[in-house]
């Protein structure tokens, strides 16, 4: 079985995919606009450019990720996308990178479980957990 976040966004989904696949080291795999869709041109023209389905290859795993109509967003609650690299200079700079913008709910640093733990709140709204995990 497989698991993925599926993230949604209020009209940023190509720039949120697109930095984050730069920062994350993945490869764009999808980025499906509503306009490309079946029927895509009864959407409006607002919309024929959202992002019905947008996915980012990790190596293992997948980001995946869409627009909403503005009517039917709702800003993430509750949830965090939990990212662990596995060097702690890598955990640090990706962890910079998300909070860059954003809000930092707990700075990056050494636990008793992590190497490097941090938590913050991107420049999209998404809450990130970035976890370097020390040897067992």
């Amino acid at each position: 079985m497989e698991l993925n976040p599926y993230l949604n966004f209020n009209g940023q989904c190509r720039e949120a995919m697109e930095y984050y696949a730069r920062v994350l080291g993945g490869t764009i795999t999808a980025m499906i606009t509503f306009g490309d869709m079946p029927g895509g041109e009864q959407c409006s023209p607002e919309m024929s450019s959202g992002i019905m389905h947008a996915a980012i290859d990790l190596g293992g795993s997948k980001l995946l990720a869409s627009d909403c109509p503005p009517e039917m967003y709702e800003p993430p609650k509750g949830i965090s996308v939990a990212v662990h690299p596995t060097d702690p200079a890598e955990a640090e700079r990706i962890f910079n990178a998300l909070a860059e913008g954003g809000t930092v709910t707990m700075p990056v640093q050494e636990t008793f479980w992590a190497l490097r733990f941090g938590m913050c709140v991107d420049r999209y709204g998404i809450a990130w957990m970035v976890n370097c995990a020390k040897a067992e």
